[in-house]
């Protein structure tokens, strides 16, 4: 962990405290604004959506600007859309707020390269090491996301107002955090360097199929059930206080197996790791099923958290393998839009069928994705765990 790594661990920590709290809020904030019920989770969905659209733009913006330069527009983006996100509230326009949200989904798609920039800041012997101690800054985002929320929730005369200009403060506070920052200059093009290969290319290689479907689908079934858990425990009559613990539970389990994830991958190997996750992710479903008690809720979504980790971490560790250094920008905005799209369907799927379905089917619902993330690691694990990829 050099300074670099640091800095980037604690602006990943406030990427998430913004995610958590949007989680945390935005469906509770939609259903009180929404004409109808289904529409709860559209400003989550809208975060999501935004971010999907934003991958191609902030490749571009990346490859121009570099790092640093994309990241603190990214923030000055997140500091506007949470300004508007609170007059929205104020004015009581939901769809204004779905807008807000969009567009605070540029932010996001900057973030989600954090732990792309990770690998870039270390040695290559130590690369998976470094993804995961970055992504283990999260952990500030379990401890102070889930306590902006529940103390922004009546810190003004509108409910949840004061989190949002919270995380006005927030996106500012993470900008002198990446001002810090001091990324390797870029290679020099000169006329007869090559771009890489063709994005088509990079994406037909077993290697990079399974590292973003591993990706989307892991935060595809988190996200579904993440976002559906405040509403869920509403309709139990579950206070928000009990909601906001259990988000912070979760989300420890997301980043706290940062500190020996990638030990674990470095020693076992990144698809057993991987497996270990969809096995988790199984577990959280079938505990779910057993009842609507806070503890009930408390340890699926902990273990939620824990095999989210393991595949996400696992699938960027994966990832790394299928592209060479001139081909990062497209390669990752490709893996980004992928998570973004599945993360749009499941923000959306979740609110509608939590409020028709109820958490149970929601749940049944969520043995798919994690059936077909199982399937993609066996085949990848049948061809070899890095068939398809070219030398780099």
């Amino acid at each position: 962990m050099n300074r670099n790594l640091w800095l980037l661990a604690v602006a990943q920590g406030l990427f998430l405290t913004n995610n958590v709290t949007f989680i945390a809020i935005n469906g509770l904030v939609g259903l009180s604004l929404a004409p109808q019920g289904w529409m709860a989770t559209l400003p989550v969905m809208g975060y999501v959506v935004g971010g999907a659209l934003s991958t191609g733009l902030v490749a571009r913006t990346q490859s121009r600007f570099g790092r640093r330069s994309s990241f603190q527009l990214g923030l000055l983006v997140a500091c506007a859309s949470a300004l508007l996100c609170a007059y929205a509230v104020f004015s009581r326009q939901f769809w204004l707020l779905v807008s807000a949200t969009l567009i605070a989904g540029y932010y996001s798609a900057n973030g989600q390269l954090y732990r792309f920039a990770a690998a870039e800041l270390a040695e290559p012997a130590v690369r998976e090491k470094a993804v995961s101690w970055v992504m283990a800054g999260g952990l500030i985002g379990a401890v102070a996301g889930p306590n902006l929320a529940k103390y922004g929730k009546n810190l003004l005369s509108v409910p949840f107002a004061g989190a949002y200009l919270a995380l006005a403060l927030l996106a500012l506070l993470s900008m002198a955090v990446v001002s810090g920052l001091r990324f390797p200059p870029a290679a020099t093009k000169t006329a007869d360097s090559s771009g890489g290969r063709p994005l088509s290319v990079i994406m037909r290689q077993p290697v990079f199929l399974v590292a973003a479907a591993g990706a989307a689908l892991g935060y595809g079934v988190m996200n579904l059930l993440m976002a559906a858990t405040p509403l869920a425990m509403q309709v139990c009559g579950l206070p928000f206080e009990d909601a906001a613990l259990v988000l912070q539970w979760h989300v420890i389990g997301m980043f706290a197996p940062g500190f020996f994830t990638g030990h674990l991958i470095k020693r076992f190997g990144t698809l057993p790791v991987m497996a270990v996750g969809v096995l988790l992710n199984g577990a959280c479903i079938a505990v779910a099923l057993t009842g609507v008690e806070l503890h009930q809720f408390l340890l699926a979504l902990f273990l939620l958290g824990v095999g989210w980790n393991f595949l996400f971490t696992g699938s960027t560790t994966l990832a790394l393998r299928a592209y060479r250094p001139e081909e990062k920008d497209r390669a990752q905005a490709a893996i980004n839009f992928c998570v973004f799209a599945v993360m749009a369907v499941t923000s959306f799927a979740s609110g509608a069928l939590v409020t028709t379905q109820g958490w149970f089917w929601l749940n049944i619902g969520s043995l798919l994705p994690v059936l077909l993330t199982a399937l993609g690691l066996a085949w990848l694990a049948f061809k070899g765990e890095a068939a398809g990829a070219d030398k780099l």
